[in-house]
Protein backbone atom coordinates (compact mmCIF):
# COMPACT_ATOMS: atom_id res chain seq x y z
CA UNK A 1 0.00 0.00 0.00
CA UNK A 2 1.35 3.40 -0.98
CA UNK A 3 1.58 6.07 1.70
CA UNK A 4 -0.38 9.29 1.21
CA UNK A 5 1.90 12.23 0.40
CA UNK A 6 0.85 14.75 3.03
CA UNK A 7 3.55 17.16 1.85
CA UNK A 8 1.44 18.06 -1.20
CA UNK A 9 -1.60 19.13 0.82
CA UNK A 10 -2.37 22.83 1.34
CA UNK A 11 -2.21 22.39 5.12
CA UNK A 12 0.72 23.12 7.42
CA UNK A 13 -0.30 20.34 9.82
CA UNK A 14 -0.33 17.80 6.97
CA UNK A 15 3.02 19.04 5.68
CA UNK A 16 4.53 18.75 9.16
CA UNK A 17 3.14 15.23 9.49
CA UNK A 18 4.83 14.39 6.21
CA UNK A 19 8.14 15.08 7.97
CA UNK A 20 7.48 13.71 11.50
CA UNK A 21 4.14 11.90 11.34
CA UNK A 22 5.65 8.44 11.52
CA UNK A 23 5.75 7.38 15.22
CA UNK A 24 9.52 6.84 15.46
CA UNK A 25 10.51 10.26 14.09
CA UNK A 26 9.57 12.40 17.13
CA UNK A 27 11.36 9.90 19.39
CA UNK A 28 14.50 10.05 17.22
CA UNK A 29 14.36 13.86 17.41
CA UNK A 30 13.92 13.72 21.18
CA UNK A 31 16.98 11.48 21.52
CA UNK A 32 19.17 13.74 19.36
CA UNK A 33 17.93 16.79 21.29
CA UNK A 34 19.00 15.32 24.63
CA UNK A 35 22.41 14.23 23.29
CA UNK A 36 21.82 10.64 22.16
CA UNK A 37 23.09 11.28 18.68
CA UNK A 38 24.94 8.26 17.34
CA UNK A 39 23.20 5.48 15.44
CA UNK A 40 24.04 2.75 17.96
CA UNK A 41 23.00 4.95 20.89
CA UNK A 42 19.66 5.83 19.32
CA UNK A 43 19.01 2.21 18.38
CA UNK A 44 19.79 1.00 21.90
CA UNK A 45 17.68 3.71 23.55
CA UNK A 46 14.61 3.15 21.38
CA UNK A 47 14.90 -0.58 20.71
CA UNK A 48 14.23 0.22 17.05
CA UNK A 49 15.38 -2.03 14.19
CA UNK A 50 18.46 -0.95 12.22
CA UNK A 51 16.41 -0.84 9.02
CA UNK A 52 13.69 1.41 10.44
CA UNK A 53 16.21 3.69 12.16
CA UNK A 54 18.23 4.02 8.95
CA UNK A 55 15.04 5.00 7.09
CA UNK A 56 13.95 7.50 9.77
CA UNK A 57 17.36 9.16 10.01
CA UNK A 58 17.62 9.40 6.22
CA UNK A 59 14.14 10.92 6.01
CA UNK A 60 14.92 13.51 8.69
CA UNK A 61 18.24 14.38 7.02
CA UNK A 62 16.55 14.63 3.60
CA UNK A 63 14.01 17.07 5.07
CA UNK A 64 16.72 19.24 6.63
CA UNK A 65 15.72 18.49 10.24
CA UNK A 66 18.91 16.59 11.09
CA UNK A 67 22.44 16.86 9.79
CA UNK A 68 24.92 13.98 9.60
CA UNK A 69 28.44 14.75 10.85
CA UNK A 70 31.36 12.33 10.75
CA UNK A 71 32.91 11.57 14.13
CA UNK A 72 35.38 8.82 13.26
CA UNK A 73 37.88 7.94 10.53
CA UNK A 74 35.55 5.11 9.61
CA UNK A 75 32.34 6.13 7.88
CA UNK A 76 30.47 6.76 11.14
CA UNK A 77 28.21 9.69 11.78
CA UNK A 78 26.46 11.47 14.57
CA UNK A 79 23.28 13.39 14.06
CA UNK A 80 22.67 16.99 15.11
CA UNK A 81 19.58 19.14 14.93
CA UNK A 82 19.56 21.84 12.29
CA UNK A 83 17.85 25.16 13.01
CA UNK A 84 14.76 23.65 11.40
CA UNK A 85 15.06 20.65 13.73
CA UNK A 86 15.51 22.77 16.86
CA UNK A 87 12.32 24.63 16.02
CA UNK A 88 10.55 21.31 15.50
CA UNK A 89 11.57 20.28 19.02
CA UNK A 90 9.49 23.24 20.21
CA UNK A 91 6.47 21.38 18.78
CA UNK A 92 7.51 18.29 20.74
CA UNK A 93 7.69 20.39 23.92
CA UNK A 94 4.06 21.37 23.42
CA UNK A 95 3.26 17.66 23.02
CA UNK A 96 5.08 17.03 26.31
CA UNK A 97 2.80 19.51 28.07
CA UNK A 98 -0.28 17.72 26.77
CA UNK A 99 1.12 14.31 27.68
CA UNK A 100 2.09 15.49 31.16
CA UNK A 101 -1.39 16.86 31.76
CA UNK A 102 -3.45 14.02 30.35
CA UNK A 103 -1.28 10.89 30.40
CA UNK A 104 1.30 11.15 33.19
CA UNK A 105 -0.85 9.43 35.79
CA UNK A 106 -0.39 9.61 39.54
CA UNK A 107 3.41 9.37 39.34
CA UNK A 108 3.58 12.70 37.51
CA UNK A 109 5.66 13.73 34.51
CA UNK A 110 8.55 11.43 33.60
CA UNK A 111 10.83 14.39 32.75
CA UNK A 112 11.08 17.99 33.97
CA UNK A 113 12.46 20.95 32.02
CA UNK A 114 14.58 23.68 33.62
CA UNK A 115 14.55 27.01 31.78
CA UNK A 116 18.07 28.35 31.20
CA UNK A 117 17.11 32.03 31.53
CA UNK A 118 15.56 31.83 35.01
CA UNK A 119 16.73 28.44 36.31
CA UNK A 120 13.20 27.35 37.17
CA UNK A 121 11.48 24.11 36.19
CA UNK A 122 8.70 25.10 33.81
CA UNK A 123 6.57 24.06 30.85
CA UNK A 124 5.82 25.51 27.45
CA UNK A 125 3.06 28.10 27.29
CA UNK A 126 1.56 29.13 23.95
CA UNK A 127 1.26 32.89 23.60
CA UNK A 128 0.19 35.21 20.82
CA UNK A 129 3.22 36.60 19.00
CA UNK A 130 1.42 39.96 18.66
CA UNK A 131 -0.05 40.75 22.10
CA UNK A 132 1.59 38.17 24.38
CA UNK A 133 -1.73 36.77 25.70
CA UNK A 134 -2.12 33.01 26.17
CA UNK A 135 -3.48 31.22 23.10
CA UNK A 136 -5.59 28.08 22.95
CA UNK A 137 -7.66 26.45 20.21
CA UNK A 138 -10.84 28.22 21.34
CA UNK A 139 -9.14 31.61 21.20
CA UNK A 140 -8.51 31.76 17.46
CA UNK A 141 -10.40 31.91 14.18
CA UNK A 142 -8.99 29.93 11.27
CA UNK A 143 -8.82 32.09 8.14
CA UNK A 144 -7.59 31.27 4.63
CA UNK A 145 -3.97 32.27 4.10
CA UNK A 146 -2.09 33.20 0.94
CA UNK A 147 -1.09 29.57 0.39
CA UNK A 148 -4.57 28.09 0.86
CA UNK A 149 -6.14 25.81 -1.72
CA UNK A 150 -8.51 27.54 -4.12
Amino acid sequence: MQRTNFGEMACSIARTLDVIGEPWSPLVLRDVWVGINRFEQIQADLGISRKVLTERLGHLVDHGVLERRPYDNRPRFEYVLTDKGVELVDVLMVMVGWGDRWLAGTDGPPVLYRHHACGEVSSVDLRCAHCGERMHAGDVDVLPGPGSAA
